[in-house]
């Protein structure tokens, strides 16, 4: 089963447990995933891709 809800950066840091800041910095410096979807200049990511990507970032796994 796939999870296609889109997520901000406001629902990408409570995932993961930190500021929405802390996030668009990820995403400045390339650290995040390309977004799934732009819309009215707003980046979204589908929630499984965040999941992936949490899954693959250096010390988290195990972590949710």
């Amino acid at each position: 089963m796939t999870d296609r809800r889109l997520w901000s950066y406001k629902e990408i840091a409570a995932h993961i447990q930190v500021q929405p800041d802390t996030v668009r910095s990820y995403r400045k410096h390339g650290l995040l995933p390309e977004p799934d979807l732009v819309e009215g200049g707003k980046p979204y990511w589908y929630a499984d891709t965040v999941r992936a990507w949490v899954a693959r970032r250096p010390g988290q796994r195990g972590r949710q």
